[in-house]
């Protein structure tokens, strides 16, 4: 579905973004993506890797002009990716629709089910889609860009 025709199904609702708003948004995603380096669980480190390429996810959207609506906001925000950063980021998009229902399983199920190197790959993700959401800002977006 595009972002119209999920707009049309009430998942996405019109945002007007500002330059403070993404600008505190990579202030989280940073935070996050150094905190998930520190010395905790690899379900902590996972579980804020996660948030950190979750909120790019977000940045992308609300740059666009939308925000997702609270019912399956993660899933909608993720897959959503491709069609704003373009189809390159399929994979990117099912990779982190998959950790998210990793990290639903941590939160809800039970601890202790991703390794440390499962936390590795989903930080060096999110640095790799900060990368790409800052550069797509700059050409797509520069009056947003931090």
């Amino acid at each position: 579905m595009s972002l119209n025709d999920l707009a049309k199904a009430s998942l996405l609702k019109p945002h007007e973004p500002t330059r403070e708003q993404i600008g505190k948004i990579f202030g989280v995603v940073d935070r996050d993506i150094e905190d998930s380096r520190r010395n905790l669980s690899p379900d902590g480190q996972f579980n804020i890797a996660y948030n950190a390429a979750l909120q790019l996810c977000a940045i992308a959207l609300l740059a666009e002009g939308w925000r997702a609506e609270k019912s399956k906001a993660h899933y909608l925000t993720i897959t959503t990716l491709p069609q704003i950063l373009g189809p390159d980021w399929h994979d990117g998009a099912d990779y982190l629709d998959a950790c998210r229902a990793k990290r639903n399983s941590l939160e809800y199920d039970a601890a202790g089910r991703v390794s440390a190197k499962d936390a590795k790959e989903l930080r060096e993700f999110a640095v790799e889609l900060r990368e790409a959401v800052v550069a797509w800002l700059g050409d797509k977006h520069p009056e947003l860009s931090p």
